[in-house]
């Protein structure tokens, strides 16, 4: 069981756990975000790409990688005395799609991982969570060298709610890494909250 700190004179506080995915295409820094903010030393299940594995996985754009996620990725980050999220970052090609299911039992929200490089591959995961009423946030990882744009066209271009949460951040930048885990956790707590209010009026 995890206690955070407490004050002197006072019982140890349980804090509240709760599952945040962390989703996206191929190559997309889904590891990167996660070991960028995990306090402890993340799991990583990641595989050398091989020759055999070409004609099937789509390396335009991210030439430079050389390994895959083909399980998930693992950390935790404690945001409060009260409050820790752990974080499961889903593989990102099609073959491995199968292990969202099992990853995203439980979850309280979930990271959308895009890259403006490489936007059309951010489409699976949006339709994902969008099917299942999975609370999402996406967050554009601005890539050295990728073009910016606005974020209204951005978010025109995922074709997504006006009440999807949509912002930049830098997935190997802890502080921005953070703040995009906070914006889920606010999003996804005032999804449930709109629908209580619905399911009681």
């Amino acid at each position: 069981m995890i206690f955070g700190r407490s004050e002197r004179g006072k019982p140890p506080v349980e804090p509240v756990t709760l599952k945040i995915l962390v989703a996206g295409g191929f190559g997309v820094g889904k590891t990167t975000l996660v070991g960028a903010v995990s306090e402890i030393r993340p799991l990583r299940t990641e595989e050398l790409l091989t020759e055999a594995g070409r004609p099937v996985d789509d390396t335009r754009g991210v030439e430079g990688k050389h390994t895959t996620t083909v399980a998930m990725d693992f950390g935790r980050i404690t945001l409060r005395e009260d409050l820790v999220l752990y974080l499961f970052g889903t593989p990102g090609q099609e073959r491995f799609w199968f292990m969202w299911d099992e990853l995203s039992e439980g979850a309280l929200g979930a990271v959308v991982l895009a890259d403006t490089r490489r936007l059309e591959d951010s489409f699976a995961a949006v339709d994902y969570f969008e099917r299942r009423s999975i609370p999402f946030l996406v967050s554009v990882n601005c890539f050295e060298g990728a073009p910016r744009y606005p974020v209204e066209d951005v978010r025109q271009a995922l074709d997504l709610d006006d009440g999807v949460p949509l912002m930049m951040c830098d997935a190997r930048d802890r502080e921005s890494v953070k703040e995009a885990l906070i914006g889920v956790v606010q999003h996804a707590m005032a999804y449930a909250a709109d629908r209580r209010q619905t399911v009681t009026t």
